[in-house]
């Protein structure tokens, strides 16, 4: 799921810092397993193993899981994208669930369908070696540094 829109600027350096930066994760992202396997303008793709301490009694996934791996790759997938200092904040997301995950690994790829320079529109898919377990489509700000905003800057 390569991106097919032009973007006005795209940093290669920051996605390539990104993956190297995985060994460096903290939080979530670092607990989860998340790995950035490739950026191209407009588009990451990440994997996480699928862990028997993220299965329900159920022996399925936990859907909090999958939400957060895919809250990560919507907005990570911006920053190459954006201006120095901005960062991405996702104001929502639908995520459909579409098969039960029981083991294997995850891999997410997001793409950036529409952005601007205040908000995007990033859709992701997830898939559990190769069934199509999530598809997702989120809206997300983009934030200016806090210097510039104090500024009132554009």
């Amino acid at each position: 799921m390569a991106a097919s829109e032009k973007f006005e600027q795209y940093d290669p350096r920051i996605a390539e810092m990104m993956i190297r930066a995985n060994a460096a994760a903290t939080g979530l992202p670092q607990y989860l397993g998340v790995q950035f396997l490739e950026f191209q303008p407009g588009y990451l793709r990440a994997e996480m193993p699928v862990r028997s301490d993220l299965i329900t009694p159920m022996g399925t996934l936990h859907g909090g899981v999958m939400a957060a791996l895919v809250d990560h790759v919507l907005g990570c997938v911006l920053y190459p994208l954006m201006k120095p200092g901005q960062w991405a904040a996702t104001t929502e997301f639908k995520l459909n669930y579409l098969a039960a995950v029981r083991g294997g690994k995850l891999v997410a790829e997001s793409r950036v369908l529409a952005m601007t320079k205040r908000t995007a529109v990033v859709q992701v898919e997830v898939r559990n070696d190769e069934t199509l377990a999530a598809a997702a489509q989120g809206t997300l700000l983009i934030v200016d540094p806090p210097a510039k905003r104090e500024k009132g800057e554009q």
